[in-house]
């Protein structure tokens, strides 16, 4: 039962020895490591797989061979459960609901991450700080802070950003684009706070 509940809090307390992945329960961490003393070894990145159907799938992103095409924009995927996924853009699906509110969505990783709205669950700690997040891409951006890695670089600049929001906000500088409008005068924003700001100031002279 215990096993059961992480699956639903979406907690991973099971850590690989061999790499960086994590797992709800002990028995998904086990099935894991087969993965690493397995024989079927991908000779482009290295992955290992503990069947050799699913190294037979996984060659298929290297050699770009897409099975699976979607009748509706003719994107191709490699496995029959991505486009599956996919599907569900065109046709609005969204089959995971949340039992705590009214809302739905299209992929069940999604409703995961979403519940952890509900029970405050933040599940993917910092190894170097005390502080911990609801979503691996928040610890991913964080973890930023400490090592000083900016992979998201100016193509008209030398700058660089550890945020891909902050790039978004400064190639607004060289185009001059400004997509935050008042709704009260006619003034335009490159950026949101300035917006909100300038909004502070129609409030306070009403």
């Amino acid at each position: 039962m215990n096993d059961h509940k992480q699956i639903h809090t979406g907690e991973k307390l099971y850590s690989c020895t061999q790499c960086e992945k994590r797992f709800t329960t002990q028995h998904y961490l086990s099935k894991h490591m087969n993965v690493h003393s397995s024989k079927y070894k991908c000779t482009e990145c290295g992955k290992c797989y503990s069947r050799n159907r699913e190294l037979t799938v996984h060659r298929r992103i290297h050699s770009g061979v897409n099975l699976f095409e979607c009748t509706v924009c003719s994107k191709g995927f490699t496995r029959s459960d991505n486009l599956v996924v996919h599907s569900r853009i065109h046709s609005g699906e969204k089959p995971y609901k949340c039992h705590l509110c009214d809302k739905a969505f299209s992929h069940s990783a999604t409703l995961t991450t979403h519940v952890r709205v509900h029970t405050g669950d933040k599940p993917y700690k910092c190894h170097l700080c005390d502080k911990a997040f609801s979503h691996a891409g928040h610890l991913s951006t964080h973890m930023r802070m400490h090592t000083g890695d900016k992979p998201y670089k100016c193509r008209l600049c030398d700058k660089a950003f550890s945020v891909s929001g902050h790039l978004n906000s400064h190639i607004r500088v060289h185009t001059g684009d400004k997509p935050y409008k008042c709704h009260l005068c006619d003034k335009a924003f490159s950026r949101s706070g300035h917006l909100n700001s300038h909004i502070r100031v129609h409030i306070m002279t009403l």
